[in-house]
């Protein structure tokens, strides 16, 4: 069984999705299913998505997994029967004990030594894509984040196809009005909805126009702040490039 990874740009010790399925055993699909279903709710409250790497498959191609730490995988684990909830825990603790006591394992043959060596590797280039990963995504943040400059939702769609996401102006807006950030109805429609304001995903723009008779026009206009930006291009890395 694969120790538990080292991540080492935040210290936090995590566990991969693949680790987990391998625990509990889960498919890998299965597993992978769990952790998207619960991620909304955790970013609601937590207000960070789950870490999304990759690893190569026995076909040589890259697959997405997850590197969970220890409270998010028991928190995910709350979708998980008693049994491989419970197999869970006790693994943790096993890891634990483990890392406590100096995380050395003395090999008792030469198979288990070349399985440990095996293991090591892969945990290095777990972490090594897990940064090529974030890369990315922590310079666009940083960039967006050192600007007051917000955008418009045609200028969002073609962050996130510069992101890897195949979406246009006209399917970004039905995405944000189907999963509640845009209103669907007559003077509200395509207009945030409180609950995005709320959130600081975007903010309104209102012009005046005045008519050759005299009459003054307001238009609205909506725009994705950058926090909005910053927040649907990390919702699009965590769902695997794609908007679901």
């Amino acid at each position: 069984m694969n120790d538990m990874q080292i991540i080492t740009s935040s210290g936090m010790e995590t566990m991969t999705s693949l680790q987990i399925a391998e625990i509990t055993g889960k498919p890998h699909n299965d597993v992978l299913k769990a952790i998207r279903a619960m991620e909304p709710a955790w970013v609601k409250v937590n207000g960070g998505n789950f870490s999304l790497v990759e690893y190569k498959d026995a076909k040589g191609e890259m697959r997405p997994m997850y590197a969970l730490t220890k409270t998010e995988c028991l928190y995910v684990a709350t979708k998980f029967n008693d049994e491989a909830r419970a197999k869970l825990v006790i693994r943790w603790e096993e890891l634990e004990r483990e890392q406590q006591a100096g995380g050395f394992r003395v090999p008792k043959s030469l198979s288990e030594a070349l399985r440990l060596a095996a293991e090591q590797a892969e945990r290095v280039e777990a972490q090594r894509m897990q940064i090529e990963t974030m890369r990315p995504k922590a310079l666009f943040a940083d960039a967006v984040a050192s600007s007051d400059r917000s955008c418009l939702v045609a200028e969002l769609a073609k962050i996130l196809q510069q992101n890897g996401v195949n979406i246009g102006q006209n399917r970004l807006f039905a995405w944000l009005r189907e999963h509640g950030y845009l209103g669907t109805k007559g003077e509200y429609y395509n207009q945030p909805t409180q609950r995005a304001m709320d959130m600081g995903l975007f903010e309104i723009k209102k012009t005046s126009i005045t008519k050759p008779d005299g009459s003054v026009l307001v238009t609205t206009t909506t725009k994705v702040t950058g926090k909005g930006q910053i927040y649907f291009v990390n919702k699009v890395i965590s769902k695997g490039r794609e908007l679901k």
